[in-house]
């Protein structure tokens, strides 16, 4: 049953601020998969990544994912979440997948914490570079792309409710 509303999208667009304030509108629970990542890890998401390399990281991300059993709940997952095809396929059976879409712009002035942040991304690379990279696949999976563009929280939540009223 996909009753579970599922955020994905690039970090900054505020897929987890966004996902309580959504959750308490809808009277729903709320989970955010980097706490769970970390909860069982006992580690900041940063500390995984430096400690374990970029591809153990995405492999723990998928496999936590992947094992989603939830429903009434909206899911803020981490940007990458997207590379794990197992996770991906998984939430898109069990919710509503909700791409929260941002310019290249906005996410870099939101996103000022690069490395304490925990971004799922390749030594040397841009944030433009993850931008690139990751948009057609935040695309691919998305059942809603929500435009949050110049909107507030508020009215992202009411932009994702009003999408989510027609499935």
């Amino acid at each position: 049953m996909k009753n579970n509303i599922v955020l994905i999208g690039m970090p900054g667009a505020g897929k987890s601020t966004v996902g309580v304030l959504l959750a308490k509108a809808m009277n729903y629970e709320f989970l955010d998969t980097d706490i769970t990542i970390q909860k069982e890890n006992d580690k900041k998401l940063f500390e995984i990544i430096n400690e374990k390399g970029l591809e153990e990281f995405l492999r723990i991300e998928n496999d936590v994912l992947a094992r989603v059993n939830t429903s009434n709940t909206v899911v803020a997952t981490g940007g990458s979440a997207i590379f794990g095809k197992e996770a991906m396929e998984h939430l898109k059976s069990i919710g509503h997948v909700v791409y929260i879409r941002l310019s290249l712009e906005e996410i870099i002035r939101r996103v000022s914490n690069i490395k304490t942040r925990g971004i799922a991304m390749k030594k040397g690379k841009t944030m433009e570079d993850v931008y690139r990279e990751r948009v057609p696949l935040y695309e691919k999976y998305a059942d809603i792309v929500v435009d949050a563009e110049n909107t507030t929280i508020e009215e992202a939540v009411e932009k994702i409710m009003k999408a989510c009223e027609n499935l």
